[in-house]
């Protein structure tokens, strides 16, 4: 397995760590093939993260079940967009956006359903690894491969999984299960391509100097 080729076929580095950069599954990467490029993500991104807002407000007291519809929200105004080139001057804030919907997402509506602390930061500590983890990849021109997206449910499948976990009662071991999962399949596979890394060709990047340059 080489890790070379992008996961998209970006116009160039900027876009295509954006569209990296979002975590996609293969819900929003379907969605995004149906509208085929032409929806920009900004809007849609942050009309999803003030509606998710709402649900998750309106869902804090007796009425929590209000917030296990935001995923399926998000996921309709943020999906189609995925295919996007993300070329935009401030589509850069549409990363962080998504990663501030899902972690805002599993901390309160953990915590509205009583689950212990520990376990939420767990499995929001596994996610901000994977992310961290792709970002440092990509500055290195160390690409991620298609399969570990969609291995790791992408953001909207995460959600989704916690919702549907929610109306089963079962929250406390959808948290379990997905930590332990997600936590192996990235901790493996991130310690497997770094470690083929440093027995390659032994190249280095300056990232100061590729940023600048990217400026």
């Amino acid at each position: 397995m080489t890790f070379t080729l992008p996961r998209r076929a970006p116009a160039d580095d900027r876009t295509g760590r954006l569209q990296i950069y979002r975590d996609d599954g293969p819900i929003c990467v379907l969605l995004g093939r149906l509208v085929q490029g032409q929806l920009p993500p900004l809007p849609g991104v942050l009309v999803a993260a003030v509606v998710t807002s709402v649900l998750l407000l309106a869902g804090g007291g007796e009425q929590a079940g209000v917030a296990l519809f935001a995923p399926v929200v998000a996921l309709l105004l943020t999906g189609p967009a995925s295919s996007h080139s993300h070329g935009g001057r401030l589509d850069w804030l549409v990363p962080p956006m998504i990663r501030a919907i899902e972690y805002g997402y599993l901390a309160v509506l953990g915590f509205a359903h009583d689950l212990s602390a520990p376990l939420i930061y767990l499995l929001i500590a596994v996610l901000a690894y994977h992310h961290y983890d792709t970002v440092y990849r990509t500055r290195q021109k160390l690409w991620p491969q298609e399969w570990v997206f969609t291995a790791g449910l992408g953001w909207e499948g995460r959600m989704l999984i916690v919702a549907a976990a929610g109306l089963a009662g079962i929250l406390p071991f959808a948290y379990a299960a997905l930590a332990v999962y997600l936590g192996v399949l990235f901790g493996v596979e991130s310690v497997r391509t770094w470690t083929k890394t440093g027995r390659g060709t032994g190249v280095m990047v300056d990232l100061e100097k590729e940023e600048e340059t990217g400026s």
